[in-house]
């Protein structure tokens, strides 16, 4: 217990010390590389997922491809890719870019496809007789009913990247992950926990913000009925 208050109160006083909200290395430039790095990893695996996993969950052609190549993905660690890619392009943003939406697309795709596949048939059936084409029945019918899981898919992916875009400071890159690093380079274990503790605090607020949107954007009967299943 006295081990965990001390490391609170070694919390509080990094992150109250004006001196971490100010010049290059304070908590906002930070902070700042972190949510770019983690916005533009998310856009483009959104970009990638939505799109085939909302093409494929429709047609449903190659379900089994999308599968396994988004299984596969996920097998592939982060930190090692980081690293890969480092060593054949060189020490950029690209490496990190491609490592968090590797993360990231398994997720968002795995979701859409299975939320369009989820669909009630008779709700298909009824758009159809209605005289909607096929893209009609997929953005007015299939995407309104499957954005629970459609949005679960897109706060996992988010969750996962801000939580491991820490890995940008490894090839020399900036973001929260830098004090991290920094911290274990001079056995600075205030400088380990206080950069810590705000990529938690970063991650919960990403939950709290995608909770808030489908609070607003989800209808109520849709929303009990993915509580229920």
């Amino acid at each position: 217990m006295n081990d965990f208050l001390s490391q609170v109160r070694l919390v509080a006083d990094w992150l109250t010390s004006s001196q971490q909200w100010q010049g290059a290395e304070g908590i906002p430039q930070r902070l700042l590389e972190h949510l770019t790095y983690s916005g533009l990893s998310l856009l483009f695996a959104a970009l990638i997922g939505l799109s085939l996993g909302l093409l494929v969950g429709h047609t449903g052609r190659g379900a089994f491809a999308v599968a396994s190549v988004a299984n596969l993905a996920r097998s592939i660690p982060t930190f090692g890719l980081v690293v890969l890619v480092v060593t054949v392009v060189g020490l950029s943003t690209t490496p990190v870019l491609i490592a968090l939406i590797a993360l990231a697309v398994p997720p968002i795709l795995i979701n859409t496809f299975e939320g369009v596949r989820g669909v009630d048939p008779d709700a298909r059936d009824a758009a159809r007789g209605m005289g909607m084409t096929g893209w009609e029945v997929l953005l007015r019918v299939e995407v309104p009913m499957a954005l629970p899981l459609i949005l679960l898919g897109l706060r996992v992916a988010a969750i996962q990247v801000v939580a491991t875009a820490t890995v940008a400071a490894y090839p020399g890159l900036g973001g929260l992950g830098r004090f991290i690093v920094d911290g274990l380079a001079r056995n600075d274990y205030e400088l380990v926990i206080g950069g810590s503790a705000v990529v938690v605090v970063l991650a919960l607020v990403v939950q709290v913000v995608f909770t808030a949107l489908r609070r607003v954007i989800v209808s109520p009967g849709l929303r009990a009925s993915a509580a229920r299943s």
